[in-house]
């Protein structure tokens, strides 16, 4: 009898020990997602910069890249149907010389998946070496790994993060579209 009640306990245990493994990697994980949020890139010179649309503060540092000449060509990816060049021109003070030579609107991308999939035809057709991409703090991990899993492994990506303060909500959020992204990989789905 002792024995039929014990081969069970062993086998609560063992699951009980795995689950705790798996809540202390994710806590943990969480933790390092959150806390250590990427930051500003510097000044280093890269051929294209990219900007995924959303939150504020990223077309801004997309165009101090070109302007300041870290980047010569920048692509806004993800930019709603109805939003023309000269009303982003006008609304970031663009001159319509910078937005002729070296801003291009991309309409192709709905979400940060379709993002990486524009901006690496973006850096094919412009024949890059090396990429800025810019985005929020918060959203700098996952987006700078569905690129990377797009684009030429050659392309060098520089992560060049606009500082936010985001919710926890936000980044519990976050966190689990970046679990999800990799377990997607993974799966090849």
């Amino acid at each position: 009898m002792r024995r039929a009640i014990a081969a069970p306990n062993k086998t609560l245990q063992m699951f009980r020990r795995i689950f705790a493994f798996l809540l202390l990697a994710w806590l943990l994980g969480f933790a390092w997602f959150a806390v250590l949020l990427p930051q500003p890139a510097d000044a280093t010179k890269t051929d294209g910069v990219v900007v995924l649309t959303g939150a504020g503060g990223r077309i801004e540092r997309g165009i101090e890249a070109v302007r300041e000449g870290w980047s010569r060509k920048m692509l806004v990816s993800g930019v709603d149907r109805e939003v023309r060049p000269e009303e982003l021109a006008v609304e970031y003070d663009i001159p319509a010389s910078l937005m002729e030579c070296c801003i291009t609107l991309g309409y192709d991308a709905v979400d940060t998946r379709t993002n990486a999939a524009e901006t690496a035809q973006w850096a094919i057709n412009n024949k890059m070496k090396t990429v800025r991409l810019v985005t929020s703090d918060w959203h700098m991990r996952r987006a700078a790994f569905e690129l990377e899993t797009s684009i030429d492994p050659d392309i060098e990506i520089l992560r060049d993060a606009v500082t936010s303060e985001p919710s926890f909500a936000m980044l519990f959020l976050e966190y689990h579209k970046f679990l999800l992204g990799h377990v997607a990989r993974w799966l090849d789905l």
